[in-house]
């Protein structure tokens, strides 16, 4: 196939601002870069985060946006051995094997325009070879899409950092696309008490669709105390953080039992903020650890969570709840700011 010349892409000039359909000059690729062309992007709050500017200073606008996805390699640099032409891949932030190409440029009649090592809010996208992974064409793009971000965070949580055992439980605080994954996760382990927290009416009918044996709305109950009622007053094996708010991780570390109980971090607070413990807790057991990316190992743990889509054990298409196009970026993230989406899509 012949590379493309232009590639229309969302791309945030200003923090608080709109992001802008611009189309943008796709460059030469430099060693140990592919280019692919974008079927889906994932879409999640760090990319809230990024254009309300809650990540501090910004000194790459502009900027293209979006850090999972999946489409097809349309070619390779000359050093790429990873991937090759026509194969269907999985795109991710978490970084696997090969090349680490941090960032490249593209050319527009806006100036130029900075990209990281990975984009997927775009049609074609240069990629940096560490960010590929392939998958088999058995699994559909669309569903494939979660693998690069979603999926692995939750479920990386509960199978690679919590060391929950069949039979142990669960809360999760915040069920968006990564806290349902961990949910689902949870429920494929056997988990005995799987409890999920939200202020959305909806997202706690979803979570029970997913496995989660006890729904808490954090709007009208004492989420810790309710846990601790359910749990006999110890607390749970695993709590997990996936809101991105400072009295949510506060609430999910006072609902982690003693001797041996772990609140797991995933949320990202706005720059500066910070949450405040009880030091005794720590001396009594508990432990507090955040995550990267569920401590994924995205050569080894995507083709696992493949199996488990084809097995049909892991159920992809059940977290997808909206879909968008390109031009309807900015309702996506006004929908995932409020709470309407589960997880979301952009449909290139």
């Amino acid at each position: 196939m012949i590379p493309p010349k232009i590639t229309e892409a969302a791309v945030l000039f200003e923090t608080k601002k709109d992001l802008r359909i611009t189309p943008l000059q796709v460059p030469e690729l430099k060693p140990g870069q592919v280019l692919v062309q974008i079927a889906y992007s994932g879409i999640c709050h760090t990319q809230l985060l990024e254009v309300q500017g809650a990540k501090g200073k910004d000194p790459y606008l502009p900027h293209t946006l979006g850090h999972e996805g999946s489409g097809s390699v349309i070619c390779v640099s000359e050093t790429v051995t990873k991937v090759k032409p026509g194969d269907h891949v999985v795109l991710s932030w978490i970084k696997g094997s090969g090349a680490e190409v941090p960032s490249t440029r593209y050319a527009s009649n806006q100036g130029h325009i900075h990209s990281g090592a990975i984009s997927t809010f775009m049609q074609y996208a240069v990629i940096s070879e560490n960010r590929v992974t392939s998958i088999p064409y058995a699994i559909p793009l669309r569903e494939a899409a979660l693998l690069g971000c979603a999926i692995p965070t939750g479920v990386g949580m509960v199978f690679n950092t919590s060391g929950l055992r069949p039979g142990g439980s669960l809360a999760v605080f915040g069920v968006g696309g990564i806290g349902m994954s961990a949910i689902h996760a949870a429920e494929i382990l056997n988990a005995s008490i799987i409890i999920a927290v939200d202020i959305h009416e909806h997202k706690l009918e979803w979570a029970k669709h997913f496995g989660a044996t006890h729904v808490i709305h954090a709007g009208k109950e004492d989420a810790p105390q309710r846990i601790l009622n359910i749990t006999n007053q110890k607390g749970v094996d695993c709590a997990i953080e996936s809101a991105g708010m400072a009295h949510v991780m506060e609430a999910a570390f006072k609902a982690t039992r003693k001797n041996g109980g772990i609140c797991i971090l995933a949320g990202n607070l706005p720059h500066g903020e910070a949450i405040s413990i009880n030091p005794f807790d720590l001396i009594q057991g508990k432990k507090i650890i955040g995550t990267w990316g569920g401590e994924t190992r995205i050569d080894q743990d995507i083709p696992f969570y493949v199996n488990l889509y084809l097995a049909g054990r892991l159920h992809l298409n059940d977290f997808i709840t909206h879909e968008y196009t390109l031009g309807q970026i900015n309702h996506a993230l006004q929908d995932l700011q409020g709470g309407k989406v589960g997880r979301a899509l952009i449909k290139m």
